[in-house]
């Protein structure tokens, strides 16, 4: 029973007959109430200082009751002996995170109480733990109060054991305005929500910060109840403070900042990563990684072919080839085939690095004789390549003479298998045959793959070499004329932007050859709408003008296969005409490509790429800007000079 409810009913119980006659007999012990208590035989024993408030407490309250407690035949002490007052209780400073946790914590206490309406009235939640100091607050209030609603306040008030509260009386204080502050009326809406809008996000920003099923337990603190969460506190004081949530953990925290997909330990230690699966959880080249750089599955790769002649001379500028003013974005993959290339061969490949910056690096080149082959890839997917393999043919009867031929290169992109070819065949406009030749020697003694496992072995044929790969690329100069006088393909193309390119291309030897499947066998060819690409004068925009007045041909072209139909999409097909320092005019083309998940069972190249020859790539184009800043800041100079 509570010590305190009894004193509750014996102060409002007014006083009988039979009463007054023991009170007058038996006068209360003077001194001590210690004593008192003493020798009235109780055996309840109390702290000394919550002794001391209680005895204060009943003292003042049996003394000078309120006006509405005074009852006829009541009987008052009128003695009263003034105490001085007590000493402060020093307590210990408290920190600047227990304040947080305290203050955090009345606040989520208050508003726990405004939610129940029954916790609003209650004090058992907001006084517990206090000590019993808060009786002076419930005398300091209103005195108008009568007997019963005293009454109903004391048993209402469920007080715990005098000595268990370790609160201070300001702590109490606060709880007591927060349990007092009116509860507000729930708001009803007066119209129905509006109905959610489509979602016009982008799928890249979508998909950049998307988060695996597997991985849904990494969701980020709220930085709200997480105050100081990167101290020196250990992860068990943290729990024990209050400071971490209840919905994330420390010991697997992932930064909210960073966009790589998280690492279960238990992954890392049980996959050994020589077999991986389609859809296993983490494996490199699978969906997931797949999805996270390329949602909609597809690259963008550039092929392009020039025969340069051999010229020493090399453009100074290659930026209208790799990075056409067209499309709007570089593209993932750069393929560059050369023919009778120049003498100096890392001379050509540092252009092609300077111009496409340091954004790109060079996964792999390759040469046969004057037939070179570069392969430039985005840094950022190097990773997914499995390694390079290349293969050659030579064509001439004798093989010491490599002026003619092919040179092919192969390797895997995620599960997508990829064989670029640049090819130099028969020159002459009669020696058709003798181009066909060439193309039947290369697919079948082009001798790849070696190390990479084919995709889809069943659809393979040992006859030829693009049945073995996904995706084909084959680009060169095939040397395929128009069957027209030159009269007639000048008089057609004279006619300006509005040329008939169709006109043309009734003469092309390459298109009648596919046409009768004698050659490319399910290979196919974008539309054509530029000039031919041969012959012109060196360093002019003029065709053949010598006495041997060659006929304007499409002698440079890029054409493509897929194993599934509609793989490879044509963005852009057409040729450079601003480089002019060969007879040839480059020939391009744009592609979007589908890319497939792959298995992590094949040979990866471990991100290898020409290191070397990306510094020197990095360090001329620095160079060359800082030249033109520097020609630039000369020049405005000078005209200040000249107008002064």
């Amino acid at each position: 029973m509570n010590p305190l409810s009894g004193f509750c009913q014996y102060t409002m119980q007014p006083l009988t007959s039979s009463d007054k006659g023991k009170i007058s007999q038996n006068p209360p012990p003077k001194g001590n109430s210690r004593s008192a208590r003493k020798e009235a035989g109780d055996s309840r024993t109390l702290p000394s200082e919550d002794q001391q408030n209680v005895e204060s407490f009943l003292s003042d309250t049996l003394r000078f009751p309120p006006e509405g407690l005074l009852q006829p035949g009541m009987k008052l002490n009128q003695s009263f002996t003034p105490k001085p007052p007590r000493k402060p209780r020093i307590e210990r400073t408290s920190s600047l995170d227990e304040l947080i946790w305290r203050r955090r914590r009345l606040l989520r206490m208050s508003q726990e109480s405004l939610v129940d309406a029954a916790e609003v009235g209650s004090s058992s939640r907001s006084l517990q733990g206090s000590p019993p100091g808060w009786l002076k607050l419930v005398s300091c209030g209103n005195h108008n109060h009568d007997q019963e609603s005293l009454h109903s306040l004391c048993q209402a008030s469920e007080m715990p054991h005098i000595g268990q509260g370790k609160s201070t009386l300001s702590d109490s204080c606060e709880r007591m305005s927060l349990c007092n502050k009116p509860e507000l009326p729930k708001l009803t809406p007066t119209h129905p929500p509006p109905s959610l809008e489509l979602d016009t996000s982008f799928p890249v920003l979508r998909t950049a910060n998307r988060i695996h099923p597997d991985c849904a337990d990494y969701r980020p603190c709220s930085h709200s109840l997480c105050a100081r969460t990167g101290s020196s506190w250990s992860d068990t004081k943290l729990h024990s403070q209050g400071m971490v949530c209840d919905n994330c953990s420390t010991s697997s925290m992932k930064s909210t900042f960073s966009l790589l997909m998280p690492l279960r330990v238990r992954d890392v230690r049980s996959r050994s990563y020589l077999e991986g699966s389609l859809l296993a959880s983490g494996a490199l080249l699978g969906a997931e990684e797949l999805n996270r750089y390329f949602p909609d599955r597809s690259i963008g790769i550039f092929v392009a072919t020039w025969n340069m002649q051999g010229q020493k001379d090399l453009p100074e500028l290659l930026d209208d080839l790799l990075l056409p003013s067209d499309p709007d974005y570089a593209q993932d993959m750069y393929v560059v085939g050369i023919q009778e290339g120049c003498p100096d061969r890392r001379e050509w490949e540092i252009r092609l690095q300077e111009t496409l910056g340091p954004h790109y690096v060079m996964l792999y080149a390759a040469a046969h004789g004057v037939l070179y082959m570069s392969v430039f890839l985005r840094r950022d997917l190097i990773w997914f390549c499995s390694e390079v393999e290349y293969a050659t043919v030579t064509t001439r009867i004798v093989s010491q003479i490599k002026t003619k031929g092919a040179l092919g290169v192969c390797f895997t992109f995620f599960g997508t298998s990829f064989l670029f070819v640049t090819s130099h065949f028969t020159s002459g406009d009669g020696k058709v045959y003798e181009r066909v030749l060439d193309y039947n020697k290369t697919i079948q003694a082009l001798a790849l793959p070696r190390n990479i496992p084919d995709t889809n072995p069943y659809r393979s044929s040992p006859s030829d070499v693009t049945t073995r790969f996904d995706d084909v690329f084959w680009f060169g100069d095939f040397n395929f004329r128009l069957n027209e006088d030159r009269e007639v393909v000048e008089q057609i193309l004279s006619q300006g932007l509005e040329t008939d390119i169709s006109k043309l291309l009734q003469r092309d030897q390459l298109l009648k050859e596919m046409d009768n499947g004698s050659i490319f066998k399910g290979f196919q060819e974008a539309p054509i709408h530029f000039r031919p690409s041969y012959k012109f004068d060196v360093g002019q925009d003029t065709y053949d003008t010598t006495s041997k007045q060659r006929t304007p041909s499409y002698t440079d072209r890029v054409i493509f296969r897929c194993r599934n139909k509609g793989d490879i999409r044509a963005v852009k097909y057409s040729s450079c005409l601003g480089m002019k320092t060969s007879d040839h005019r480059p020939v391009y083309g744009l592609f979007r490509v589908k890319v497939r998940p792959g298995r992590d069972n094949i040979p990866l190249a471990a991100g290898q790429f020409d290191r070397e020859l990306y510094l020197i790539g990095i360090r001329r184009r620095i160079t060359r800007e800082l030249q033109k800043k520097r020609a630039l800041k000369d020049q405005k100079g000078s005209t200040v000079c000249s107008v002064s």
